[in-house]
C-alpha cells in the first residue's frame, strides 16, 4: 500500500469560547510555571489549507509569542528536518511517505517555520522526529531546568502532534493546556476530537483570550497540598 500524504483541508471555522469541552480538572496557566509550544508551523504542514482557520489561528498563536516572551514564559518550537533517513523517519514513512523530504526540491523552504511565526533569540527550536515533541529531544529535561510544569500547546496538527504531546507531558507530570483557537487540523470534526481527548483524559482546553488573561494575571495558581505540580 502507498502511503497517504497529508490531505487537503477545506476550510472550517475555529471553535469558540462557547465550544471548549468541560473538563475535569480546573487548572490556570501561570506565567511562572508555564512554557508555550508552537508545534510543526512549517509551510510543509501548512500548505494543504485552502484558507480558516489557518490565519485566525497564526494570529491567535502571536499573541500568545508576544505575551509569552514579554513575560517571561519560555517558548519553545517544533520543527521537523527537510532530509531524513530512513532509519531517522523510521515508520513515519509508511504512514505518511517521505514527508518534507519528498518536496524539498520542488520547495526548499519547505522545511520553514512560517514567517509571521519566527523564532525570535532566546526562544529554542527542537528537532521534531515523532509525534510527541518529548521524543528524541531534551524537550523534558529544558522544561525541568527551567521550573517548567505546564506546558501551553499550539500548532498543528491537534489530534496528531499536539494530542501526542499532551498526552506525555501529563505523563511526565507537566500539565497540557491545549489552546482551541490557537491550533489546526485535518477537520473541524478532528479538531473537536483532539479537544474532547484532552480535556477528558490528560489536561486542560482553553482559548487564546483565557490563556492570554492568566498568563498576565498578578496572581497565582493555587496548588491544593500535595497536588503534582
Amino acid at each position: 500500500m502507498t502511503p497517504v500524504s497529508l490531505p487537503k483541508i477545506q476550510p472550517y471555522p475555529l471553535p469558540t469560547a462557547d465550544e471548549v469541552p468541560i473538563g475535569r480538572v480546573s487548572w490556570r496557566p501561570d506565567a511562572s510555571r508555564a512554557a508555550l509550544l508552537v508545534h510543526d508551523v512549517q509551510r510543509y504542514f501548512l500548505a494543504p489549507y485552502a484558507g480558516a482557520p489557518v490565519p485566525e489561528m497564526t494570529a491567535n498563536i502571536a499573541a500568545l509569542v508576544a505575551v509569552a516572551r514579554e513575560r517571561g514564559v519560555p517558548v519553545f518550537y517544533t520543527a521537523q528536518p527537510g532530509r531524513q533517513d530512513a532509519a531517522d523517519r523510521g515508520l513515519l514513512t509508511e504512514f505518511w511517505g517521505a514527508g518534507i523530504g519528498g518536496v524539498i526540491d520542488d520547495d526548499p523552504r519547505a522545511a520553514d517555520i512560517i514567517p509571521e511565526l519566527a523564532p525570535a533569540p532566546g526562544d529554542t527550536v527542537l528537532t521534531k522526529w515523532r509525534y510527541s515533541a518529548f521524543q528524541r529531544s531534551a524537550f523534558a529535561d529544558q522544561l525541568a531546568d527551567a521550573g517548567r510544569d505546564q506546558l501551553l500547546i499550539t500548532g498543528v496538527y491537534a489530534h496528531i502532534g499536539c494530542q501526542a504531546t499532551a498526552v506525555e507531558a501529563f505523563m511526565r507530570d507537566v500539565r497540557p493546556f491545549l489552546v482551541n483557537d490557537a491550533v489546526a487540523d485535518f477537520s473541524r470534526e478532528r479538531h473537536d476530537q483532539a479537544c474532547e481527548y484532552v480535556a477528558q483524559r490528560c489536561g486542560v482546553v482553553t482559548t487564546t483570550a483565557d490563556a492570554l488573561a492568566a498568563l498576565t494575571a498578578t496572581t497565582t495558581e493555587q496548588i491544593p497540598a500535595g497536588a503534582p505540580r
